[in-house]
């Protein structure tokens, strides 16, 4: 894992307003706690920061310069505005070299699997203990060509060296399928809408057989 350099600013105001005037000069407010410290309050240059965490992934690793002081800090919140999709607030995790440190790394698949089967990754993430500065940035699992019933779990993903996996080993991550035919996707629709109280209005041809016998009689 790289380690991106970013300029920071010891803060001193705080408070929404503070916060609002930060983030109009394109900066961002964070925070970094850890190692029995106070946390550290910091203006980070919004466009270097979110490059660094956008590079670096859900763990990106940053190295603060405070005031000429150098700070390992592992991401840990990212908040974002939901309609600009820029960085409102970050928070960090101070870390030292050759620290070990708990996170969650992102699951992703490779490869294509069997014709007529589904790919379902039952989960996005798995727990691991590695080095602050040796973070996977993620654990790829391929699928080329598995076949429906295949499975694979957390024990059977490849870790670096120095890398221990948390989450239980039976655990399922990637579960192969068989692809549902539009009969199965049709049943389970008209079940899911008589669950919901949903009722279809009668075919048009029965409606009309319905009066015909009625005007008969």
């Amino acid at each position: 894992m790289s380690t991106e350099k970013i300029k920071a600013e010891l803060r001193t105001e705080f408070g929404k307003g503070a916060a609002r005037r930060i983030r109009r000069e394109h900066k961002i407010p964070a925070v970094v706690y850890g190692h029995g410290n106070e946390p550290i309050h910091l203006t980070l240059p919004g466009h270097d920061t979110m490059m660094a965490i956008k590079h670096g992934g859900a763990n990106a690793l940053l190295e603060l310069d405070i005031d000429g002081d150098a700070q390992l800090a592992l991401t840990k919140q990212v908040q974002v505005d939901p309609v600009r999709r820029v960085l409102e607030h970050v928070d960090f995790v101070a870390v030292k070299r050759g620290e070990k440190v708990t996170v969650d790394v992102p699951v992703v698949t490779v490869g294509d699997a069997a014709p007529e089967t589904l790919v379902v990754t039952e989960n996005a993430t798995v727990q691991v203990e590695a080095e602050a500065t040796h973070i996977p940035e993620q654990f790829e699992i391929s699928v080329e060509g598995a076949e429906a019933g295949t499975q694979f779990l957390a024990s059977q993903i490849e870790l670096p060296s120095g890398t221990t996996l948390l989450t239980d080993a039976e655990t399922l991550v990637v579960n192969v399928t068989a692809a549902p035919t539009a009969e199965a996707l049709e049943a389970e629709l008209e079940e899911a809408e008589a669950e919901a109280g949903i009722e279809k209005d009668e075919p048009e041809a029965a409606s009309d057989e319905a009066a015909e016998d009625g005007d008969s009689e």
